[in-house]
C-alpha cells in the first residue's frame, strides 16, 4: 500500500517539476495583467427561480464608480457579461441597450471589456437540450458582434462564448442544480454546449477577424484517498482528465464530429479556486491554509504547467478569490505560485479577481459571500465597502508579480 502512495505522489511531483516548451509572454492582448471581473450570472436557481447577479449587486447603476475604483490598483482589464437571458426578449429579438451603456462607461474610463455572451443563463424558452438551442446561440452571437463593431469598430475584442460549459453541465445535467434539471445527463448537456460553442466561435470570426476568443474552464486536481490501492490511482487520473474534456472538444481532439480544432481558441482561462482540489469519491476538499499541509495538494503553478504542455496556448487566471478573513492569505499564495508559473515559462497573461464586488449566493440570495475586494451591505447594495486587509495584499501581490521584474525562462 504505502508504495502505491508513494508512487502516486511521485506522479503528482513529476508534473510539476516538467517544463512546458513555449514562447515567451505576449502582453499586448489584455491590457493589465491584474483584472476584475462582476458578476454577470442570469442563470435559473435549483428552486427555478431566475438570478440576475449583476442586477443584484446593482454594478450596472454604479459602473462608472466601479470602474472609477479599479484605476486606483491599475486594474483596466475587466470581465462583463451581456445576459443572454434578458438580450433575447423573444427568439431573435435583441435589446442590447444595458450592453451600450457599459461600452460607453468602459470607453470613458479607458477600460478594457473582456464579454461573456452566455454566463450560465439561458432565456426562459431554451435549454441545452431544446433543439434550437444551437442556432439561438448562434444568432445571439452575430447579433453581439454585430452589435459591439457598431459602437467600437476597431481593435481587437476578446470574447468568451459560454463560461464554464463543464461546471453547468455538472450541475444542470448530473444534480439538477440549474436548467435543464437533469440527473445523470451531464454528458448530455456537454456535448450540446460544446456544439454550440463551436458554432458560435466560426460565427463571430467569420464576421469580424478581430475576435480573439477566451475559453473559461475550472482548474481542478482530483486525488486518490490516502494509502491508495492501485484502482483508486487510476480511478483519481481519470477523474483529474475529465476537466479537460471541454477544451479538448474545442480544440477536436475529442468528438471530432463537431468540427472543433486548435484555431478556435485564442486563450485559456481557468478558473482557480480553494476547493478546487479534493479526494476522489469523497467530496472532501484538500486543505491549503492554516492546516498541517496535504502531501496531495498541488501548486497552480503545477497545474498551470500541465495545462500549458497539454494545448500550449497563452493562459490566463480567469477568476479567483477566497471568502471571509482569508482573503489576503489567498491572493498572497495566487500571486507567488503565478510568479512561479512566469518564472518556468508558462504564458499566463493576467490574474482576474473575480467577484471584484461582493456577491450573494445563487440558491440564497441573503447569503453574501464577502470574497469581493469591496464588500456590499445587503441592506444598501450600492454601498461599496473596501476591504482594507485585502486591499493590503493585492498591493502586495502586485508587487510579487511584477511583469517588469520577472524573468520569464525561453523554451
Amino acid at each position: 500500500m504505502k508504495q502505491l502512495f508513494v508512487k502516486a505522489l511521485s506522479f503528482f511531483d513529476e508534473i510539476f517539476h516538467s517544463k512546458p516548451g513555449y514562447l515567451k509572454q505576449d502582453n499586448s492582448i489584455i491590457k493589465s495583467f491584474w483584472m476584475a471581473g462582476f458578476e454577470c450570472s442570469d442563470q435559473l436557481n435549483c428552486f427555478g427561480h431566475r438570478v440576475d447577479l449583476l442586477a443584484e449587486t446593482r454594478h450596472i447603476e454604479n459602473i462608472h464608480a466601479d470602474y472609477q475604483r479599479l484605476l486606483t490598483f491599475q486594474i483596466k482589464t475587466v470581465r462583463e457579461g451581456i445576459r443572454w437571458s434578458k438580450i433575447e426578449t423573444t427568439p431573435y429579438n435583441y435589446d442590447f441597450s444595458t450592453v451600450k451603456e457599459m461600452i460607453d462607461a468602459a470607453d470613458n474610463l479607458g477600460i478594457q471589456q473582456i464579454w461573456d455572451i452566455c454566463h450560465f443563463g439561458f432565456p426562459d424558452d431554451l435549454t441545452p437540450l431544446h433543439p434550437q438551442f444551437t442556432n439561438r446561440f448562434v444568432g445571439l452571437c452575430k447579433a453581439f458582434i454585430s452589435f459591439y463593431r457598431l459602437h467600437k469598430p476597431d481593435g481587437q475584442v476578446i470574447i468568451t462564448p459560454i463560461n464554464e460549459v463543464g461546471f453547468i453541465s455538472w450541475l444542470g445535467g448530473e444534480v439538477a442544480g440549474t436548467s435543464p434539471y437533469a440527473i445523470h445527463m451531464g454528458w448530455d448537456v456537454k456535448y450540446a454546449l460544446t456544439k454550440a460553442y463551436i458554432k458560435g466561435i466560426e460565427a463571430l470570426k467569420q464576421i469580424d477577424n478581430g475576435v480573439i476568443i477566451m475559453v473559461t474552464e475550472p482548474l481542478v486536481s482530483i486525488v486518490p484517498p490516502l494509502y491508495p490501492t492501485a484502482e483508486e490511482v487510476i480511478e483519481a487520473g481519470a477523474q483529474h482528465e475529465i476537466q479537460y474534456q471541454v477544451i479538448d472538444i474545442l480544440t477536436g481532439t475529442m468528438c471530432p464530429e463537431l468540427g472543433g480544432r486548435e484555431e478556435l481558441i485564442d486563450i485559456i482561462g481557468f478558473n482557480f479556486y480553494y476547493n478546487n482540489q479534493w479526494i476522489l469519491s469523497t467530496g472532501q476538499f484538500l486543505p491549503w491554509a492554516n492546516e498541517e499541509p496535504d502531501p496531495r495538494w498541488r501548486s497552480l503553478s503545477s497545474l498551470l504547467i500541465e495545462a500549458q504542455k497539454r494545448y500550449r496556448q497563452p493562459l490566463v487566471i480567469a477568476e479567483t478569490s477566497h471568502p471571509e478573513e482569508d482573503r489576503p492569505l489567498w491572493i498572497t499564495y495566487i500571486a507567488e505560485t503565478c510568479k512561479d508559473a512566469l518564472t518556468a515559462g508558462v504564458n499566463l497573461l493576467g490574474i482576474c479577481l473575480y467577484p471584484i464586488i461582493d456577491r450573494p449566493d445563487w440558491d440564497d440570495l441573503t447569503n453574501w459571500h464577502h470574497s469581493g475586494l469591496w464588500d456590499s451591505d445587503p441592506e444598501n447594495p450600492d454601498v461599496r465597502k473596501i476591504y482594507k486587509p485585502y486591499a493590503i495584499a493585492l498591493v502586495d501581490a502586485q508587487k510579487i508579480v511584477n511583469k517588469d521584474i520577472v524573468k520569464v525562462s525561453d523554451y
